[in-house]
């Protein structure tokens, strides 16, 4: 007889703790709460996503007006960068450098607007995705320029070498904005970043 309540006893405890569980998991499941990950997950997200291209879709390169003058843009305004370190259309710029110097990446052909198609092209990175180049140069973002227009890597030296912006025709623009229209790029030229 003890054995008989001792195992009705357990039972008993075992279908409570299921329905306990159960019902906690229901209440967590249907009951959305952000993770610990989403800030930094929506914060790579939004640096990666605006600084490359959205999965299956082609980047675009086309020319914008700015203090420094005539210059290579993406399809939102962007600026986009080349790294004097860089010798032929092989990027050197991986890891930490790839963080704060994003690659513009494409999953097809890329666009363009303004420019020659012909100086358009891609190249394979490290990391297997394929990096847009223009004119043999390997296009990149910085990271501090949270929105279009700006150029605030302009003159930068970091991770060995100098970043400018580019030319229609290829070129670095190696001349630093008035300093009324972009002071903070004058100021980092050259900070050793």
């Amino acid at each position: 007889m003890n054995r008989v309540i001792t195992l009705a006893v357990g039972m008993a405890a075992v279908a409570a703790c299921v329905s306990g569980c159960s019902s906690s998991s229901t209440t967590a499941s249907s009951t959305p709460r952000p993770s610990a990950s989403t800030p930094t997950t929506t914060a790579s997200a939004a640096a990666s996503g605006s600084a490359s291209t959205t999965a299956g879709s082609a980047a675009t390169v086309k020319t914008a007006s700015s203090p420094l003058g005539q210059i290579l843009v993406d399809g939102s305004g962007r600026t986009l960068y080349l790294f004097k370190a860089d010798t032929g259309t092989t990027s050197t710029c991986n890891g930490a450098c790839a963080q704060a110097w994003p690659p513009q990446t494409t999953t097809g052909t890329p666009n363009s607007s303004g420019v020659s198609a012909s100086l358009v092209a891609t190249t394979a990175r490290s990391d297997n995705s394929t990096q847009v180049t223009f004119n043999g140069h390997p296009l990149y973002y910085f990271a501090e320029d949270t929105k279009p227009g700006q150029t605030n890597g302009q003159g930068v030296n970091a991770f060995g070498n100098s970043w400018y912006v580019v030319s229609p025709s290829g070129d670095a623009v190696t001349s630093a904005a008035s300093a009324s229209a972009s002071p903070s790029a004058s100021s980092k030229s050259g900070n050793g970043y």
